[in-house]
């Protein structure tokens, strides 16, 4: 079995195509610029500065944290009473009203595990 060489020579272009590549493209060099040491203490001190200033706006207090659970619960609870009571009209009372229910049920779970993840999050020490 003989190889033809118009079989061969786009695999060959490809090579050398390559290799020229690989040694002919720019390198980068960084520039090497000595900080002077008081510099580095200076900018080190402005992130000191920052990070506190940042940490200080975003600190809520426990009351406000207890009134933020406070106002997630009340309308879970509503929401876990109306969903009993939709299930009890459609059981007891046969009121058609399985999609309301499921609604019902949808939001108040996704309002449990909000409430169940923001009390872990700020209460729970981790």
């Amino acid at each position: 079995m003989r190889v033809k060489v118009d079989q061969i020579r786009p695999t060959l272009w490809l090579m050398v195509l390559i290799l020229l590549s690989v040694f002919t493209i720019p390198q980068a060099h960084a520039v090497e610029e000595k900080p002077q040491k008081g510099d580095s203490v200076q900018i080190m001190e402005a992130f000191d500065r920052n990070a506190t200033r940042i940490d200080d706006a975003n600190v809520l207090s426990d009351h406000k944290k207890h009134v933020v659970m406070f106002l997630m619960g009340v309308p879970l609870l509503f929401l876990v009473l109306i969903t009993g009571a939709l299930g009890i009209a459609m059981v007891v009372f046969n009121k058609q009203v399985f999609m309301l229910h499921m609604i019902c049920a949808g939001l108040t779970v996704t309002l449990a595990l909000v409430h169940l993840v923001t009390g872990l999050v700020w209460f729970y020490p981790f």
